[in-house]
């Protein structure tokens, strides 16, 4: 009973590492060799079985047990019996501690690299969207009540920006994440002096995480700050999940959510529910209840590793899958979201051209606040505007006649041959490893 209270489910979560675990002890048998624990010849007799095992994975037939309690020990248990004392030896100069800091460290790159690909295909499907329909006018909001003339190019160009800004956090949790943590032991140091250096450069890591205590006390902090930039991107993906599932509603019918991401219901024949949407609402706040859950569990713990680190495992990898299936989702609706030009431009009622009324009178010279309650006093007989001219003629930098989308564009451009460079030099480092 004390084994499965304290294993939990991390038997099974390890399977996600078990890549990750061979890689960084690939790694440490290279550097074991390097300081004479290991001859050349046991080294390349570790390395072949621990292909082996990328192999067997591969086919699904590599086995966490419940009582090898984690991915570390049923490696290590397989090297021991397909090699007997020489499977012993891999554990020397490491602990548990910095093992799993190290898987965690190359699966959160890896994950992190694919979150950015995906933020960056969806961004670039908005701006696509916003160029398509950039004159298509529909009213702007502002406390739940016509407020202005807007554009679908205006709006969705605005979820297109606002995935770029959560990029750039993005990178900065890719960043902090970049640090080799191997060699920290248990968090106070090796007996033996070992070569942290070559382990990180082997890894392709940016650079070796340096306070070997730090290192330890790093677990969870990294993993909140990597959930934190996630649950930027989820926010946006609810914001505008719950806009889409307000402005396709019948009363409004700006937008067709396919019927391929809607659901029926059980009784009522007619209805195509915007489950999809709705999902996505709720696996944002399961990001956010997980960023708080790390926060909590580190923010109580003092120096050193605590067992109860082993609790932000899940959250990280839960929130990492929710990040990525969602944006494959969500990118999917762009591409596929219909548009009713007609319903869009007569929801643009006279009133929402009421502030451009009272600018026109300030262009004659009269005072703004005069203007203002001379159009109030008159808002039911006012003028009717042109919806489509209307958002044409602001040209101001931003504004629905000027939205950039050129500059945004050339902008993901740029990202993605950034990001396409970073990802081939991780599989690249991956790749030289096996064949060092």
């Amino acid at each position: 009973e004390i084994e499965k209270f304290t294993v939990g489910n991390d038997y099974l979560l390890d399977k996600n590492l078990v890549k990750y675990d061979v890689y960084g002890t690939i790694a440490h048998a290279i550097m074991l060799n390097k300081i004479g624990i290991l001859t050349k010849e046991e080294l390349q007799k570790l390395k072949k079985v621990l292909i082996g095992i990328l192999r067997l994975n591969h086919i699904n037939k590599f086995e966490i047990k419940l009582d090898d309690e984690d991915v570390h020990t049923a490696i290590e248990n397989h090297l021991t019996k397909k090699l007997g004392n020489l499977g012993k030896k891999i554990h020397t100069v490491r602990s548990r501690n910095d093992q799993i800091l190290v898987d965690l460290r190359l699966y959160s790159k890896e994950k992190l690299l694919e979150v950015q690909k995906i933020t960056l295909e969806l961004a670039s499907s908005l701006v696509n969207f916003a160029e398509k329909y950039k004159e298509i006018a529909i009213p702007g909001y502002t406390h739940s009540r016509k407020a202005m003339p807007s554009s679908v190019g205006l709006y969705f160009g605005s979820f297109a920006e606002s995935l770029i800004d959560d990029l750039e956090i993005l990178d900065e949790a890719y960043e902090l994440n970049d640090q080799s943590p191997l060699g920290s032991g248990a968090g106070y140091g090796l007996p033996l002096n070992i070569d942290r250096q070559l382990v990180a450069n082997l890894l392709g890591f940016a650079k070796v995480q340096n306070n070997v205590l730090y290192v330890q006390n790093s677990r969870g902090k990294f993993e909140y700050f990597i959930i934190f930039a996630l649950s930027n991107v989820m926010t946006d993906l609810a914001k505008l999940s719950n806009d889409l599932i307000l402005f396709s509603m019948d009363e409004f019918g700006f937008f067709k959510i396919p019927d391929e991401f809607c659901t029926g219901s059980s009784i009522m024949p007619q209805k195509k529910n915007p489950d999809v949407l709705e999902l996505i609402r709720a696996k944002s706040s399961k990001v956010d209840a997980n960023l708080f859950l790390v926060k909590n569990i580190i923010s109580k713990l003092q120096s050193g590793y605590n067992r109860d680190l082993q609790l932000t495992k899940e959250p990280l990898m839960e929130s990492l899958e929710i990040t990525i299936s969602t944006l494959k989702i969500f990118n999917l609706a762009v591409k596929n979201l219909q548009i009713n030009k007609e319903k869009c431009i007569s929801a643009c009622t006279p009133e929402i051209f009421a502030t451009g009324h009272a600018y026109e009178l300030v262009k004659k010279g009269v005072p703004f606040r005069d203007a203002y309650k001379q159009v109030a006093k008159n808002i039911n007989r006012l003028q009717e505007i042109e919806p489509i001219k209307n958002i044409q003629s602001k040209q101001h930098i931003g504004a629905t006649g000027n939205l950039g989308l050129k500059e945004i564009k050339k902008q993901i451009k740029n990202m993605n041959l950034d990001l396409s460079l970073e990802i081939n030099k991780f599989n690249s480092k991956m790749e030289v490893l096996l064949k060092c």
